[in-house]
């Protein structure tokens, strides 16, 4: 039976509970063991055929870590001192803030715990290449009008695909922006749709059209093909969902990164809808808040 430890992003043990089920084997703290291998939204990072190990010692412990792999992230809730320990015997990984526009990062990165004093459990094979899934960037304080946009930095470097300049990108209730800034400083003609204004700095970047209406007016949509859809929209998910299909149907957008806004309960129905559209991701980023992130690459 294929065995999967999830790491819960911070705040969504009870979203990942839903998500996983009865196959949930045992928890340490945010990390869930499961006997299934699937996509978890709610999961900051997966754990793919993790081996339990005993260990007799610190250097022990460290030592064979080492020779499954070089680079190794500790996740440590519990018996953290003696982790600390082990780790110090381990070579150094660098967890510096990226800085945007990064490139999609591809070295290996294991990850480990105690699960007792004399147990180890680590998994050469995870689904973020950075620590614990906690994505960091070096923070632009003065362009952006709201902190939005480390969403879409996110978004797109773990995607490792962006607009091109010149691509036309449309940002449903862009105010005051955020995403607005990013696509225009990476030179893409944006089409900007909400009832607020943008703020002006924003408006004023070349390639920057501002139109004012609702995301949901089927005459808000420009005529003719568009490369990338965008949509930080604050609304219910079944809503977006249902102006995702109708824009799937009319065929004329070929890329979308949508952010589902949950408003009190965590509506699953509906994210189990988007991650079930073909070809579709479905992933919470660490930027994000009670949300998860839709993205649909063509």
């Amino acid at each position: 039976m294929t065995r999967t430890a999830y790491l819960a992003a911070e705040g969504s043990e009870a979203d990942l509970r839903v998500e996983l089920g009865d196959t949930i084997v045992a928890e340490h703290g945010r990390l869930f063991i499961a006997d299934t291998d699937v996509e978890a939204a709610w999961a900051a990072n997966i754990w793919r055929n993790p081996v339990e190990l005993p260990i007799t010692s610190i250097k022990d412990a460290a030592a064979q870590l080492r020779k499954m792999q070089r680079n190794w992230s500790l996740y440590a809730p519990e018996h953290f001192r003696r982790a600390k320990l082990v780790e110090e015997n381990l070579p150094h990984v660098s967890a510096k803030p990226l800085v945007w526009p990064a490139l999609a990062l591809v070295a290996p990165l294991g990850s480990w715990t105690l699960l007792a004093p004399d147990k180890l459990l680590a998994s050469t094979t995870c689904s973020s290449p950075v620590p614990n899934g906690e994505w960091q960037f070096v923070e632009d304080r003065e362009g952006p009008p709201n902190r939005a946009y480390l969403k879409l930095w996110e978004a797109l470097t773990r995607l490792g695909h962006k607009p091109a300049p010149g691509e036309l990108c449309l940002d449903l209730g862009a105010s005051p922006g955020g995403w607005t800034f990013v696509l225009a400083g990476l030179g893409a003609r944006v089409v900007a749709i909400d009832k607020a204004p943008l703020a002006p700095a924003v408006a004023a970047m070349p390639g920057v059209e501002w139109r004012q209406g609702s995301a949901f007016a089927p005459e808000s949509l420009p005529p003719g093909p568009i490369d990338w859809l965008f949509s930080d929209i604050i609304c219910y998910p079944a809503r977006l969902l249902a102006l995702v299909r109708r824009i799937l149907d009319a065929g004329n957008v070929r890329n979308f990164v949508c952010t589902l806004k949950f408003q009190g309960e965590t509506d699953h129905k509906a994210a189990r809808a988007f991650a079930a559209i073909p070809g579709a991701r479905l992933f919470h980023l660490h930027h994000n808040k009670h949300e998860l992130t839709f993205a649909l690459l063509r």
